[in-house]
């Protein structure tokens, strides 16, 4: 057998792991996507892996509290949306008047979190909730990014 044919094996190879790792990727991505939104005026609830948090109907390993806040709920609607915009890596993707829709990506392997904000009437709360697309665990990033969010916003006084 050939040098050549043996180096075209090889990257056959690799091109075959790689499209799968790929494939695993991005399926699972695109599964999670039903998961978010509004469901009889709540987020949805977390999945059992420990990669998500969110203030409404959670167990105790997935509960975060929600933002409360003291001015219209335009205002603070208005102010969330300016603070992220200086999230790193943070893109607001979908928005209406009770309802924000983030994504955050993970600096080295651009891994995707669905960040989400809700608004109920009629509340002076914003109701949060973050969860990574893939994997298991996120090593707390989801919940240091809410809390974070949290401080900023209580900064503007919001």
């Amino acid at each position: 057998m050939s040098n050549l044919t043996t180096i075209t094996r090889i990257q056959n190879i690799i091109f075959s792991v790689f499209l799968t790792l790929i494939i695993n990727l991005i399926v699972p991505a695109t599964a999670s996507a039903s998961s978010l939104g509004i469901e009889s005026g709540s987020l949805r609830p977390c999945p059992t892996s420990p990669n998500c948090v969110v203030s409404q109907n959670a167990d105790a390993k997935h509960a975060i509290k929600p933002i409360t806040y003291h001015v219209a709920q335009d205002k603070a609607r208005e102010t969330l949306l300016k603070v992220l915009t200086v999230v790193p890596r943070t893109e607001v993707i979908e928005q209406t008047d009770n309802y924000i829709h983030a994504i955050s990506k993970s600096r080295i392997f651009k891994f995707v979190d669905d960040v989400e904000f809700y608004f109920p009437n009629n509340e002076s709360v914003i109701h949060i909730r973050s969860s990574s697309r893939v994997g298991d665990s996120d090593f707390g990033v989801n919940r240091t990014r809410l809390e974070q969010i949290r401080l900023a916003l209580k900064d503007l006084n919001i």
